[in-house]
């Protein structure tokens, strides 16, 4: 008898008894460690800049700025993104996630405080669509300050602020 203890059973070769312990397998996907998670990190950023930067200079023409994965900068982030900007000129600082669990409210937390820390006056998350490998199918999150500066012509470059 096993007494409760989930049996094993390891030797497929050997024809099975009560002192046998019985091997099973778990179903559920392994979790991430930490490099293969900053490995798809890096890879999301890295396809939604490439994204951007094409379509900008698709749109504008090879004169367009150049967008670009930026490189962490130590402990004041800036976001993920390079060369972000409304059609005033204002920066914009995106914050890219490919995590499978939401947390908007920390995220927004997190693009305001690297908005702030590169003096930009909007941050955005751009966050992984499970199931949708194209970059243009992401998600892209703000808050509704941010929209509207958005719609009203984006972000002043020289005060900062919406129209």
């Amino acid at each position: 008898m096993h007494h409760g203890r989930n049996p094993v059973h390891t030797n497929l070769d050997t024809p099975f008894n009560e002192t046998t312990q019985v091997l099973t397998l778990n179903p559920a996907k392994p979790r991430r460690n930490r490099t293969s998670a900053k490995k798809a990190g890096t890879t999301f950023e890295r396809s939604v800049a490439d994204y951007l930067n094409t379509y900008m200079r698709t749109e504008f023409g090879p004169d367009a700025d150049p967008i670009d994965r930026r490189v962490r900068t130590g402990a004041k982030d800036r976001g993920d993104i390079l060369g972000l900007k409304g059609i005033r000129g204002g920066r914009i600082v995106a914050e890219c996630k490919n995590v499978t669990r939401l947390n908007l409210a920390g995220w927004l937390t997190e693009a305001h405080t690297e908005a702030g820390n590169d003096d930009a006056p909007m941050g955005v998350i751009i966050h992984k669509r499970h199931g949708k490998a194209t970059p243009a199918d992401q998600y892209v999150t703000m808050d509704l300050r941010t929209f509207a500066q958005l719609l009203a012509g984006g972000p002043d470059n020289l005060t900062g602020t919406g129209a």
